[in-house]
């Protein structure tokens, strides 16, 4: 293994693995290996990249530092030079959140300061100039982020809002040195281990931008950010002499499907709406849910009535509802319950004769997937940017979307369900 990939969500894991997978050099490509929990097998040898799927993004410091540690300790075993450290790209970690703890904790594991720390993903939208991180031409904190049920978004300045979580302070390289090429960003992050800063924010508007960074990072022992600037790390990986012949995995599963949509994000709304429109669905209204009028049990018969029908299965609201419901039952009781309800239907579903499963949602993707107790999937053809299809490979194969809330077109869950079954 060359690269290794610690994520602290199951979306956001696929969302670098797709990245990584996508990107070829001289016509090879790297294998990657996408993990759903830590490993307790080495690795295959001919495993180039290892993402190592974990949910962390929204616990306490302490434990995500553990979880992300263990990780580390697995990847390094299993020969990873470079560790690039995955988490939102529209940052989702408050004051009191871990990005921090957890990235300083892997320099120290690593020895090492002055580290890159840059979640922009031109292609979604998410860009960093000047310290502040825009979502689609607004700034973080106005894009609808500032609405986030469990990491609410309320300064898009990265510096001071990383800076809340950190013993060290935060570095910023902006755009000027970017422009300037991958000597300078280098020199700049020299100089910044200097002066002491372990983590350092870093511009990125356009694709080129972060093909600047990845050149001056290409040798770095850690790496923090989004999943883009991991196209830049495969290539230099590549050029290395990393990777194999390049191809696209088919995938070709007709069987039954259902859609799970557990995120109240814009997009993930209009994706409901869209989908729901000729499609049955249900709702599972937050007091139902509580009062237990609504069980797995209930979307599983749903799910059977509908017969050849694909049907969507969703907890998706608006942010004033929301705000009501969590206020009404405890935003975290309620978060929790809605994972389980989602987990549960995922596994009776699937049970059941399922073959296509689409989820929305960053929380519910990682229960869904440890409900099905995944080992390691394979990646299989891009959806939208930042989401794969993915196959779990066994005597009854199973192809699966996990996308992160805000990502993907209104027609993604369509589009999900024909790729699984009839691969571009």
């Amino acid at each position: 293994m060359r690269l290794g990939v610690i994520a602290d969500d199951f979306t956001g894991a696929s969302d670098i693995a797709n990245v990584i997978a996508r990107t070829s050099g001289d016509g090879r490509a790297l294998r990657v290996a996408q993990y759903f929990a830590l490993p307790q097998q080495p690795a295959d040898d001919a495993v180039d990249v290892g993402v190592v799927s974990l949910k962390f993004r929204s616990l306490p410091a302490q434990e995500a530092v553990a979880q992300a540690l263990s990780a580390l300790k697995w990847l390094q075993a299993q020969g990873a030079s470079q560790i690039i450290y995955k988490y939102c790209s529209t940052f989702d970690s408050t004051p009191a959140g871990n990005i921090g703890p957890v990235g300083e904790a892997l320099a120290a594991a690593l020895q090492v300061k002055g580290v890159v720390a840059c979640p922009a993903f031109p292609q979604t939208g998410r860009t960093v100039y000047q310290g502040h991180l825009f979502v689609q031409g607004k700034l973080l904190h106005e894009s609808g982020l500032e609405n986030h049920p469990l990491n609410p978004m309320t300064d898009a300045y990265l510096p001071r809002w990383l800076a809340q979580q950190t013993q060290s302070p935060v570095g910023l390289i902006d755009r000027s040195k970017i422009v300037a090429g991958a000597a300078a960003v280098a020199a700049a992050l020299g100089q910044a281990a200097a002066e002491g800063q372990v983590l350092v924010i870093a511009d990125a508007i356009d694709d080129g931008d972060l093909e600047v960074l990845a050149q001056a990072v290409a040798d770095a022992p850690l790496v923090t950010g989004g999943s883009a600037i991991a196209a830049g790390l495969a290539r230099a990986h590549i050029r290395a002499g990393g990777g194999k012949p390049s191809g696209t995995l088919g995938v070709g599963i007709q069987g039954p499907a259902v859609v799970l949509a557990g995120s109240c994000s814009r997009a993930t709304r209009e994706q409901v709406a869209q989908f729901s429109a000729d499609h049955p669905a249900l709702l599972v209204e937050a007091a139902a849910l509580m009062g237990g009028r609504i069980t797995p049990e209930d979307a599983l018969a749903f799910v059977k009535a509908q017969g050849d029908r694909t049907p969507i299965i969703y907890s998706s609201v608006a942010p004033d509802l929301l705000k009501q419901v969590q206020t009404q039952f405890g935003g975290a009781v309620l978060a929790e319950r809605l994972d389980r309800f989602f987990a549960d239907t995922a596994r009776l579903v699937v049970a059941n004769g399922v073959r296509r499963l689409v989820v929305a949602g960053g929380e519910t993707s990682g229960a869904v997937a440890s409900s099905l107790v995944l080992t390691d999937v394979e990646i299989g053809p891009e959806i939208a940017p930042g989401v794969p299809v993915l196959v779990a490979q066994g005597e009854t194969p199973l192809a699966l979307a996990l996308k992160s809330g805000n990502f993907g077109t209104a027609d993604f869950f369509a589009r999900a369900l024909d790729l699984m079954a009839h691969p571009e």
